[in-house]
């Protein structure tokens, strides 16, 4: 593992911190949040307008090739540019399911008219992506995908429900796994599709998170006629396609997990007092930042060598499932131990007590559901132990069966 850039990411990252200085302003803490105050209309034009101004400069699909519209660069420009974009004051939430995930999807297995049709629009910012994969029965466990594709000529219509969403009620299109063959077994009867998230019988309901966001939607597909032409992949092919499609999802992850959340922690315990005296001084609480420290640089270290793999044109290994493992677990804590830190006022809004609760109230209100989202610990525990640790695979007897003959 290397953590120095080889000469030519030296290089990019000099020219994109030029561009960022000349084009946005830096973030001076992580509780500055750029558009704070703007509604949702507002903010996604504002997105809308740095994605295009990105394209414009060759920064917003850095490893995509040129005939798609792409910089024709390297993975690892594109994890330059994110870490050194993460540095300013920008638009976000909107275009990372686009970019991280479903967009390098289509480019993976798109035909060369889908390609035409979606990357250079999308990379532009004209449209905007999600994921339509976990249902109320299939989250950890996606094989139990019953999302029902039925071939009709040369249509599909699909019926069905998904579940926490991201970003589905400002999408315009999504990539959807849905079942196409009952009598397989649960993941060789699946098959992938592009869905107009605006085509009739899509029902698109957020839901009101305890974090008074509405960032995650059910979806409810009713009768939606998708043509044979936005497959991507072949019939059944499904699952493989989801898979590649979370491998991306991992190493994208990661950039969320990292940080200084440890930094800020010292801030409230040198600002809170306990008995008198700074929290700082107390022993538990520093041990519970120095623990915050370890589990975060862990992340760190791990997305590094995830980083090092891209450099060297190979693809991030399966220990990437231990980022959110860890992290997700680091953000409960550290958030927990901010709300300590803030005694019987520990709970009131961030408004009331200071920006400066903000970030670490929100993550522990979140975090619960960030060890679930992606793959729960449990999952990314059997991913270390069989396939980092090389440990025996958990037994699973519903593997060869149809999916039609599993109990439900």
């Amino acid at each position: 593992m290397d953590f120095n850039d080889t000469p030519l990411e030296a290089q990019f990252r000099a020219e994109v911190r030029a561009w960022l200085k000349a084009n946005a302003t830096e973030r001076h803490t992580r509780e500055d949040k750029f558009g704070a105050g703007l509604n949702e209309d507002d903010y996604l034009a504002a997105a809308r307008t740095w994605q295009a101004k990105k394209a414009k400069a060759g920064y917003a699909a850095i490893a995509a090739p040129k005939t798609m519209g792409g910089l024709g660069g390297t993975p690892a420009m594109q994890v330059v540019y994110s870490q050194e974009e993460a540095k300013f004051l920008v638009p976000d939430c909107v275009f990372e399911v686009s970019l991280g995930t479903a967009l390098p999807t289509v480019a993976m297995w798109g035909t060369p008219e889908q390609k035409e049709k979606y990357l250079a629009r999308a990379f532009m910012g004209d449209h905007i992506w999600c994921q339509l994969f976990s249902e109320p029965s299939a989250g950890s466990d996606i094989g139990n995908v019953r999302t029902r594709a039925v071939r009709d000529g040369d249509d599909w219509v699909v019926t069905g429900q998904k579940v926490w969403t991201s970003g589905a009620h400002f999408a315009d299109y999504g990539i959807l796994l849905a079942r196409t063959d009952w009598d397989s077994p649960k993941a060789k009867g699946l098959t992938m599709f592009i869905v107009d998230m605006k085509a009739e019988g899509v029902d698109v309901r957020p839901i009101h998170q305890a974090s008074d966001e509405y960032h995650f939607n059910e979806v409810f597909l009713n009768d939606v006629r998708i043509p044979d032409s936005e497959r991507l992949g072949h019939e059944g092919n499904g699952w493989k396609v989801m898979l590649s499609t979370l491998m991306q999802e991992r190493f994208a992850l990661g950039s969320n997990f990292s940080g200084d959340l440890y930094a800020q922690l010292i801030g409230l315990a040198q600002q809170a007092e306990w008995n008198g005296a700074p929290a700082i001084s107390n022993a538990t609480v520093r041990a519970g930042i120095a623990d915050t420290y370890i589990q975060q640089f862990g992340v760190d270290l791990i997305v590094r060598r995830g980083m090092s793999a891209i450099s060297r044109g190979e693809s991030p290994g399966p220990e990437m499932a231990s980022v959110k493992l860890i992290g997700a677990r680091a953000f409960q804590t550290g958030g927990a131990l901010a709300i300590e830190l803030g005694g019987a006022e520990g709970l009131i809004a961030a408004q009331d007590l200071g920006a400066e609760w903000r970030l670490p109230q929100l993550l522990w209100i979140s975090a619960p559901g960030a060890r679930i989202a992606g793959g729960t610990d449990e999952i990314q525990k059997n991913t270390i132990a069989e396939r980092v640790l090389g440990l025996p695979g958990e037994i699973r007897t519903d593997r060869d069966l149809p999916f039609r003959e599993l109990e439900r």
